[in-house]
């Protein structure tokens, strides 16, 4: 909508225009502004309301800000960081004089509450550099001296909101009473700046949502969350550790293994199904190998090293220059196209350590990769039949998910007309498909465009996982060839892709979407054999002898004490069938069942127990 007449406030106008209502903020000339922005001249205003995806950012960083001036009050002398609004809430970073923890987040709260009924306007202010350098010393705050130090400009935004003044570039919402439904979640630990080397900052997260509704909506989603959270369960079901000996590094205890190895199985028959080839490379190759890939001057900040025979070697963040050694290992030719090099490779990345989370973040996982080298002319049907796999194994774990295509950023390698035909060439894939996609400009890796999948989870959580990646650039730099139908040497196209991502993350997910029951064909313990006592043990284990012939994971539960309580730790091992054996059991030679799910399912005759079992779900198909 136009404005004519000027100068008058923003407020004003919404206000004229009869659309006040949830509006928090505008749009002028498309720049997000303050309500009480004043507008000088002919402009176009567009209303920001407080449940639009802007609005919300808007409200969450303002309660960032109420959050803050509640620790300004309830904590004379912190010094804050950053306050940023985050996907599903904000934390701010900050300093404080005496510890925080959990226990006292319903006190701050309980202050936010007091400050929002007294309805305190946010206050911007436009300053000169050294007036903002004046006013952050008066208070002390020598962290945003630092932020000031950074900045070139010489004229600098604040807000003040009550007490508290900060660095900003805003907009906020106009007074602190539309600041009504929020919840602060946790506290953490968090390096000034991400730095290792900086001091540990107090970070508290919160969340805030337009609604009371809404905001109890997602609280549910954060309860179920914590119900599901792999850290507790891995634990729980022993299937992983962490150790402070190797922070970052997991440990896998047997169970978890057995899944691990499962998964692995199931990916490696649905590979070969598809033509692929799997190889092994070295976890460590020469730093010069690192050099010519360009990994060195785009990713040594996150590489170890080592030296061998006084000679820089680097441990692999990447399997794809091994792919590529392998590769160029022997003369190619355009008859062994589509060549598809697939590796469960061990990699190795440096993550700052307040970023590691269970499995979800970790410095050592298994990148399930595979390189594809093809023609030009071939690219597209390799994009579709990568795109086919991965929502064949999203599906068979009830994940759906959305699509990124991912463009050229600023430290891209090569040249920009290589790009663009890599570029068009991921989208006509995706359009022959017909499959949505979001467009993220700038987001690509530094050798070439790609394609992400973003799978969902039961609790509507995000997690990229799989991804396509298509290198004109790589190819380039290492020189690859292959023989064409001209009997000439030509570049080949190579492509990067992932379907499960890092296996220890995908685990992780895995234990979070089933809460730790695994279907049967994934499940550590299929069977758990309960003998409700010791002159029941030779029946239970002649019974677990058949079942084991027939590959099913079983245990026999040895522990002294009760049927009740055997069953109940069966039920907590989240085990998909239980085996009982009693006196009836074994004259009858029968079995009694218990589904994990479904509960008691009647005696059974040790063949129709088999045939049961030989029923359960197992994903693959013949062909997909």
């Amino acid at each position: 909508m136009s404005v004519n007449e000027y100068p008058k406030k923003a407020s004003e106008i919404i206000k004229e225009l009869g659309i006040d209502g949830k509006v928090i903020a505008v749009k002028i000339n498309g720049k997000l502004c303050d309500l009480d922005t004043t507008v000088k001249e002919n402009a176009n205003i567009e209303p920001v309301e407080m449940d639009s995806p802007e609005g919300i950012e808007i409200l969450r960083h303002s309660t960032s800000h109420l959050m803050a001036q509640a620790v300004y009050r309830l904590y004379p002398g912190t010094k804050y960081g950053v306050g940023p609004a985050i996907e599903n809430g904000f934390y701010y970073d900050m300093d404080v004089p005496a510890p925080i923890t959990e226990d006292d987040l319903p006190k701050i709260e309980e202050e936010m509450k007091r400050i929002t009924a007294e309805a305190i306007p946010f206050e911007r202010l436009i300053v000169s550099k050294d007036e903002a350098i004046g006013i952050f010393k008066e208070r002390g705050d020598t962290y945003k001296l630092e932020l000031i130090d950074g900045i070139e400009d010489n004229t600098l935004s604040l807000y003040k909101v009550g007490e508290f003044i900060d660095l900003c570039r805003g907009p906020h919402v106009p007074n602190t009473s539309y600041l009504k439904h929020f919840k602060l979640l946790s506290v953490a630990g968090a390096y000034w700046r991400g730095d290792e080397r900086n001091p540990m900052l107090t970070r508290i997260y919160g969340t805030a949502f337009p609604t009371e509704e809404d905001l109890l909506a997602y609280l549910a989603k954060v309860e179920e969350a914590k119900r599901r959270d792999h850290r507790r369960l891995g634990k729980e079901l022993d299937i992983f550790s962490m150790q402070n000996e190797a922070p970052g590094f997991p440990f896998f205890h047997p169970k978890g293994v057995v899944v691990l190895n499962v998964l692995v199985d199931f990916w490696r028959k649905v590979h070969i199904q598809r033509g692929y080839q799997e190889i092994k490379t070295p976890l460590i190759l020469d730093q010069d190998l690192w050099i010519r890939s360009g990994h060195w001057d785009h990713y040594r900040e996150n590489m170890y090293f080592t030296e061998i025979d006084g000679k820089p070697f680097a441990i692999k963040p990447m399997n794809c220059p091994g792919g590529i050694l392998v590769y160029k290992s022997q003369l190619r030719s355009y008859r062994d196209f589509p060549l598809k090099l697939a590796e469960l490779g061990v990699v190795h990345r440096h993550e700052r350590s307040g970023v590691l989370h269970g499995l979800m973040r970790v410095r050592c996982f298994t990148q399930d990769d595979a390189h594809i080298f093809t023609t030009e002319d071939h690219i597209k049907e390799e994009i579709i039949d990568i795109m086919n796999i991965v929502k064949y194994i999203y599906g068979v774990f009830g994940f759906p998910y959305h699509v990124e295509l991912s463009t050229r950023p600023e430290n891209a390698m090569g040249e920009k007309a290589l790009w663009d035909r890599a570029e068009q060439a991921l989208q006509e894939a995706l359009d022959d498909q017909g499959v949505e996609y979001k467009l993220n400009p700038g987001d690509g890796a530094f050798y070439g465009p790609k394609i992400d999948f973003h799978l969902e989870d039961c609790i509507g959580r995000t997690w990229q996982c799989g991804t396509i990646q298509l290198d004109f650039q790589m190819p380039e730099k290492f020189d690859i060839t292959y023989i064409g139908p001209d009997g000439e040497p030509h570049r080949p196209v190579m492509i990067h892709r992932t379907v499960l991502g890092s296996l220890e993350r995908f685990l992780g997910i895995l234990i979070e979407q089933y809460a730790g029951a695994f279907p049967y064909w994934l499940a550590p313990v299929q069977v758990k054999i309960l003998p409700v006592s010791d002159e029941h043990l030779t029946y239970a284990k002649n019974v677990a002898s058949v079942l084991q012939k027939q590959d099913v994971r079983v245990e026999v539960d040895r522990k002294e004490g009760t049927l009740g309580k055997k069953i109940r730790d069966a039920q907590m091992q989240k085990i998909p069938y239980m085996i009982i054996i009693g006196n009836r059991e074994v004259e009858n030679e029968v079995v009694s069942v218990r589904d994990r799910s479904k509960g008691d399912l009647g005696s059974m005759s040790l063949e129709a127990l088999k045939e049961l079992l030989s029923n359960e779900y197992y994903p693959l198909k013949d062909d997909f």
